[in-house]
């Protein structure tokens, strides 16, 4: 819908509000307005930095955008941990908590507001989840399961105010990555869950990642892709990537040149790999402080990947974020956090970039722990790999066209390399595409046609446990 003034649009929602409020007003007015003030614009800040926008903060409450879903909850988690940080010098009468909403939903936009179903289900949420905690949707989960460092747990699904129909919600735990459900009994939509969770996993064979629910996925919202042809220079003929300047998550200014020394050994470091290009420092800082989308510094600066991360810094406890960015797919490739404890600040910087080193070299350009190395080996093969990538990132949208573009490209990489499994574990994945989006003239050859590259890829490597983890459930679905 669009007319006048307003239109759709698709967009993940935070909602956040103080709980108790009430009560810490009536203990002490003019301290609670004060520190409210100051929490807010904390909140306000890290929304900033997450490349979200804040669209309203009245009383007690705040309500942000993004356009990203893990934008917005490694958002939500920063806000967390930042306020509980904060509340251990407050006294136990003036600790402020707030809790938090995220969802993934469709909202009517007027100039700067929005309102409309997906920010109410968010604001429900937000009331569903723990003082200090965070409670997301099920289509909000569905599209960080598999992305970031956290545990969830299932709180069932939930019946909330002026919402027709039941809302699934997940509590955020901000532990290893633990899915938890509440609740006794298997509806069928689990069943089938259950029984296509190994599919997923074969066609992200090339990075190592099991994306999980990856059949049931809805399809995400749009994004901002970089246009090659806008780009100021060409792209490289090899993987480029600029690392802009980590944000400093600490309260203390002076944090900034620990920001800035792990950006440089980062930049420095990766130059020192073999096929990849680099953009230099002077380039990438002046970024610095500046609210960039990956599509913006990808045209500008003419690379294909971007590394952006933050800092906090406890003591001698310092916590690195890191997240790599394809900007031709407008999606992240890698989502990590890393810690380290050391009273030798040198030894920490080079501790911290070796960690995110060695994750973004392993995402880049190597493909050692999924034992699938020896198949892409010289620049074909590095070539090869690239292209892996975005297949598996176009096959994760679930649609026609995305689908039909990632069978081309696997196609073109069978031409390339015709000894690597991988690409017939994809080509496999195309097919099952065709029977799940609809596309397929004919659903039963689909999935035979899906049947028999996956043979074909398990009589290549007999070891592959992906291939046989997809046949094991087809069996498992015709019933043989």
């Amino acid at each position: 819908m669009e007319t006048k003034g307003f239109h759709r649009k698709l967009t993940a929602i935070l909602s956040a509000d103080v709980a108790g409020y009430s009560r810490l007003m009536q203990d002490d007015e003019a301290a609670t307005v004060k520190t409210l003030e100051s929490y807010k614009q904390i909140v306000s800040d890290l929304v900033k930095q997450h490349r979200g926008r804040v669209v309203d903060s009245p009383g007690d409450n705040l309500l942000a955008e993004f356009a990203s879903v893990v934008d917005a909850v490694q958002c939500a988690v920063a806000t967390q941990k930042e306020l509980q940080a904060r509340n251990t010098e407050l006294p136990e009468n003036r600790k402020m908590q707030f809790r938090i909403g995220v969802n993934l939903g469709d909202v009517i936009e007027e100039e700067s507001r929005i309102y409309g179903d997906g920010v109410n289900i968010a604001a429900r949420l937000e009331s569903l989840a723990d003082p200090g905690g965070i409670c997301v949707s099920k289509t909000a989960f569905d599209q960080i399961e598999t992305k970031l460092p956290f545990g969830y747990e299932f709180l069932g699904e939930q019946t909330v105010k002026n919402i027709a129909k039941p809302v699934g919600a997940y509590r955020v735990v901000l532990e290893p990555r633990v899915t938890k459900k509440k609740g006794a009994g298997f509806k069928q939509d689990a069943i089938r869950k259950m029984a296509f969770i190994g599919l997923a996993a074969a066609l992200v064979v090339v990075s190592g990642v099991a994306l999980w629910q990856y059949f049931i996925r809805p399809v995400t919202p749009t994004v901002e892709k970089a246009d090659p042809k806008q780009m100021v220079l060409p792209l490289p003929d090899r993987p480029s990537i600029a690392v802009l300047p980590f944000v400093n998550m600490s309260d203390d200014p002076k944090q900034e040149l620990l920001c800035d020394a792990i950006t440089d050994n980062i930049i420095n470091a990766l130059s020192k790999v073999p096929g990849l290009f680099v953009i230099a420092r002077n380039s990438t800082f002046a970024y610095k402080g500046k609210a960039v989308k990956a599509k913006q510094v990808s045209e500008e600066l003419g690379v294909r990947y971007l590394l952006e991360g933050s800092v906090q810094r406890s003591d001698d406890h310092v916590r690195v974020t890191a997240q790599l960015v394809d900007a031709l797919t407008g999606y992240p490739l890698l989502a990590e956090r890393f810690d380290s404890e050391s009273t030798d600040l040198f030894a920490l910087q080079d501790d911290l970039t070796f960690k995110v080193l060695e994750a973004v070299r392993l995402k880049l350009t190597e493909n050692v722990r999924s034992g699938q190395g020896k198949y892409f080996s010289g620049k074909r093969g590095l070539d090869c790999y690239m292209k892996a990538l975005e297949a598996v990132g176009l096959q994760q949208q679930l649609n026609i066209a995305d689908n039909n573009r990632s069978r081309q490209i696997v196609e073109e990489c069978l031409a390339m390399c015709p000894e690597a499994p991988t690409f017939y574990r994809l080509l496999g994945g195309a097919n099952l595409n065709d029977y799940f989006v609809g596309s397929s003239k004919s659903p039963q050859e689909s999935i035979e046609k899906a049947k028999e590259l996956f043979q074909k890829a398990i009589s290549m490597d007999e070891r592959d446990f992906y291939a046989n983890a997809i046949l094991s459930h087809i069996y498992t679905k015709k019933g043989e």
